[in-house]
């Protein structure tokens, strides 16, 4: 395919509470949508870095830059007949995932709408159910996330995420533990710890976790092995996983048991296929991620984890969950038992009058003339 034109939105979603972490709180999620043009044909991608470089060293600032003055003017008005050649063309530029993705995802859902085959069949998935977990993020007070976590428990959801941070860690955990002493929980640390935390990990390491998700630096490969040799609870990377290589060097030196898998923080949807392969082969189940998207971006989640090796419950939300109002039609919904149906059709598109709402710059990207 030919990529004509990209139409780039650097957007603001209001949450309805705020979602807290060990990096901090976010009142609002700030993402970047773009719109792929191929001749007749248009189709929608989101990348989710928010609003500061928080979570990894990227934010929406930055992605909306690199994709409208670099990367978008260095791909716009050429052939793609593979999302590999689109990668090979963005090679050139070091680093940057959520910006790439924005764009390399763009080019399978374009694919997906030009060939008339649903996007999860593209990327060699099934048309299965796909299973969600419910995630906490830090709370006002123990009583209130002791009552959502028994909501999420009489909902039916298999496991539950709680996000941990310094002062709301082995207290918390011990006070949910009584009260749930069977249930299956993992933590995630978002890279809040480190290897002199030990004595808080071994404290924990009779609870019954799942495993413990992204307890050190970011960027740390090595540690995450020791700690992992340290522990009888597995350790799954998360923020780590960047790239193909740095999930290879992980596996390498078994710093991790599981994977979690995000299409924007890995580059695309190229590179989460490789990394899920890879996984696979050494044994390490993965499961999907989100970062609050908006149905565009949380669909194209949904597409992606029909694979085989995704068989941990994913951190996958309906619409309702985080936003009065998604910015995208449709809406991404539960069916029966906390599960989310691929989409046989068109996926999830923005809403125009909402997305003019929630925009904070827009900018296209045609070819120089």
């Amino acid at each position: 395919m030919r990529i004509d034109r990209l139409d780039v939105y650097y957007v603001a979603m209001p949450l309805i509470y705020p979602w807290r972490t060990a990096y901090g709180e976010d009142r609002d999620i700030h993402s970047v949508l773009v719109k792929l043009t191929s001749g007749e044909w248009e189709a929608w991608s989101e990348s989710t870095p928010f609003f500061a470089p928080t979570y990894l060293t990227e934010s929406a600032g930055s992605a909306f830059y690199h994709v409208t003055e670099v990367f978008g003017p260095h791909v716009v008005g050429r052939e793609y007949d593979t999302a590999a050649d689109l990668n090979a063309r963005l090679d050139v530029f070091k680093g940057n995932s959520f910006a790439k993705a924005a764009i390399e995802i763009g080019w399978w859902t374009l694919e997906s709408k030009i060939s008339g085959t649903p996007l999860h069949r593209l990327l060699g998935g099934q048309t299965r159910e796909v299973i969600a977990g419910a995630d906490f993020g830090i709370q006002d007070s123990f009583d209130m996330l002791l009552g959502n976590i028994q909501q999420a428990v009489d909902a039916g959801f298999p496991r539950i995420k709680l996000k941990v941070a310094r002062g709301w860690d082995l207290d918390m955990l011990q006070v949910v533990r009584q009260t749930f002493p069977d249930f299956t929980f993992h933590i995630d640390c978002n890279s809040g710890y480190t290897l002199a935390d030990l004595p808080f990990f071994k404290a924990i390491d009779g609870l019954g976790l799942a495993f413990i998700e992204q307890p050190l630096h970011f960027a740390d490969v090595l540690d995450h092995a020791e700690l992992a040799r340290q522990l009888e609870t597995p350790i799954c990377l998360d923020e780590t996983i960047v790239s193909v290589r740095a999930a290879q060097q992980a596996i390498q030196v078994g710093a991790c048991q599981y994977i979690n898998i995000k299409p924007g923080r890995i580059g695309g949807l190229s590179n989460a296929l490789a990394v899920h392969d890879l996984a696979r082969d050494a044994g390490i189940p993965v499961w999907i991620g989100g970062m609050l998207e908006s149905a565009v971006g949380s669909a194209i989640c949904v597409e992606l984890a029909t694979l085989d090796n995704f068989t941990y419950p994913g951190d996958l939300f309906p619409s309702s969950r985080f936003y009065t109002r998604d910015l995208a039609e449709p809406h991404l919904e539960f069916s029966p038992g906390n599960v989310f149906q691929p989409f046989t059709g068109d996926l999830p598109v923005p809403d125009p009058e909402l997305l003019e709402e929630c925009t904070l710059r827009q900018q296209s990207v045609v070819p120089a003339t």
